[in-house]
Formats: structure tokens, C-alpha cells, sequence
């Protein structure tokens, strides 16, 4: 009597983190959560892999290979498909494109603030905070941050204050390190957005008037903002020494929060405090402009 043979599935490849992947975040949906009638009752949980390739528009038993590990190269193209198929978030989509081994699409840069990363800003009452984009345009800054800044008529991009701006050489101490730390943050950025044309804007104009910066434009240092020590010296304030930490705003691609902050009992803390309560209250700013009532 012959000994049947037993009819076995395909066993995932081991270490197939893109194969458990998809076959999680197919478990996950349901086909109402993707515009699908079900019909019948289903063995499976969530989606059906052939329900994934349709809304993929890809092969099924391509899509059933990948899930398996037998195939582990899928196009840029094919991964985007399944992402979509699959309702991924921004987040779970790059973690997609890395299990697959293929770097994500950079998510497109924003000069928008947000009413929580605002509300942050001026959570930092007694250190100067701001936020800046990828060309160092400050896009939003706590009172405290610009009354520091008010030397810098006007306070709109640290790289035009740093080199255009006549209060720079005396607002920055140390304005050659200045000077080429700035110039360095911005040859990073041309390496990642080489044709942003607020980037191209802003090093034709730095490079026409400035031979300082010209100079440095040319060294081709590279150097991110994360965290360093700043020697400043203001008008009112004097002399002051500050660390700085700058922070991604992950909600907010090209976007960092920068704060300032002085040791603490030091000079330059009191220096801070007493230039925070010459700071004009915003809201009676906005009370004295606004007309009386009768």
C-alpha cells in the first residue's frame, strides 16, 4: 500500500522580516478597510494575499514569493503599490522600503508650523528657541528667541544674518567659526536637495556678496547642526555663552527645533532672564493694537 504524501505549504525563509511583515500588516486589514465585499465565510485573517496583489496590481504568486522569502528584490515601484494596498503610514511605509533593502523616497520638505511643535516653542519661556528649515530660514522663534535676535534687521535666515548682516560680526564672537560652521550646514543640504531653488536663491546671492562665504562655499565642508557652544554678545544682554541642541521635527521633513540654553546660576543665565522680562507680551501687543470698545 503506498505511503501518501503529505501536502505541505511553502515554509518562510528564515530571517524573512520583509515576508513577516507584509503578512502582519495583511492580517491587519480587513476588506472593508479597503473597499472590498466579502463574501462567504474566511479562513484567513484580514486580506487574502490574491485581495493585496489585485489592489497591488502586481502577480499573485509574485506577491505569495515575497511573503514566502523566495523573492527579495522588489522594485521601488512594486514596494510604493503594496504601501498603498496596504494603507501604510509614512512611517510604516520607509520601514517597508528598508526591509526590502531599498532606501525610501525622501518625504517632501515643509515650511509649515504646526499649532503643537507652536505651542512647544513657547514652551521654552526662559531659553531662546526657534525653528528653522533645511536653508536655515527661521520659521518661527519664542519671544525670548527673538528678542535675541533683534540686533538683525531683519531675523530671517541665520546665513544672510551671519554674513550680510553688519550686526553679525559683532552679535557672533566667534564669527569665523561661525561663519564656517554656517557655510558647512549649507553644503550638507546640497548634497540632499541639490536643486531646491530656495537653496540656489540664497548661496547665488550669498556667494555675489559675500567673499567670506564664496571662500568657504568652496572649502566643501560638510557639517550638520546637532550641538555645540555659541559665544554671543548683545546689545542690551552683553556677553553671553549658550549651549545648543537642535531636534528634528519628524512631523515636519527639513524642519529643526534649535534651543539655547546658559548654565544655569551664570551670567549669562541672569543676563537671559533680565532680556526675557524686557520681552513684549505678545498678547498685549495684539490688545493695543486692536481698536476700543465704545
Amino acid at each position: 500500500m503506498p505511503v501518501p504524501v503529505p501536502v505541505t505549504t511553502p515554509v518562510p525563509a528564515p530571517g524573512n522580516l520583509l515576508g513577516e511583515f507584509l503578512r502582519a500588516r495583511r492580517a491587519a486589514l480587513g476588506p472593508r478597510d479597503v473597499g472590498l465585499v466579502s463574501h462567504g465565510v474566511r479562513r484567513v485573517a484580514g486580506l487574502r494575499r490574491e485581495e493585496v496583489a489585485d489592489l497591488a496590481g502586481v502577480n499573485a504568486d509574485y506577491y505569495a514569493r515575497l511573503e514566502q522569502g523566495r523573492e527579495r528584490r522588489p522594485s521601488p515601484q512594486v514596494l510604493d503599490a503594496l504601501g498603498r494596498a496596504l494603507r501604510l503610514t509614512p512611517d510604516t511605509h520607509a520601514h517597508l522600503h528598508r526591509l526590502a533593502g531599498t532606501p525610501p523616497a525622501d518625504r517632501p520638505a515643509t515650511d509649515r508650523i504646526g499649532p503643537a511643535l507652536r505651542r512647544l516653542l513657547d514652551g521654552f519661556s526662559d531659553d531662546p528657541a526657534f525653528v528653522i528649515n533645511a536653508t536655515l530660514d527661521i520659521l518661527a522663534a519664542n519671544p525670548l528667541a527673538d528678542a535675541l535676535h533683534a540686533p538683525f534687521a531683519p531675523a530671517d535666515n541665520l546665513a544672510r544674518m551671519v554674513f550680510l548682516d553688519p550686526a553679525g560680526r559683532r552679535f557672533y564672537t566667534d564669527w569665523t567659526s561661525t561663519a564656517r560652521t554656517t557655510a558647512a550646514h549649507l553644503r550638507q543640504t546640497a548634497g540632499i536637495t541639490p536643486n531646491d531653488p530656495r537653496l540656489r536663491s540664497l548661496v547665488h546671492t550669498l556667494t555675489a556678496r559675500s567673499p567670506d562665504f564664496a571662500r568657504l562655499w568652496t572649502a566643501h565642508e560638510v557639517l550638520g547642526k546637532t550641538q555645540d557652544t555659541k559665544h554671543l554678545h548683545h546689545p542690551s544682554a552683553g556677553p553671553l555663552t549658550v549651549t545648543y541642541q537642535s531636534f528634528d521635527v519628524r512631523a515636519a521633513p527639513g524642519q529643526q527645533l534649535v534651543v539655547y540654553q546658559p548654565a544655569p546660576h551664570t551670567p549669562t543665565a541672569e543676563a537671559l532672564a533680565r532680556l526675557a522680562t524686557r520681552t513684549p507680551d505678545p498678547l498685549a501687543a495684539d490688545d493695543a493694537a486692536s481698536p476700543q470698545k465704545a
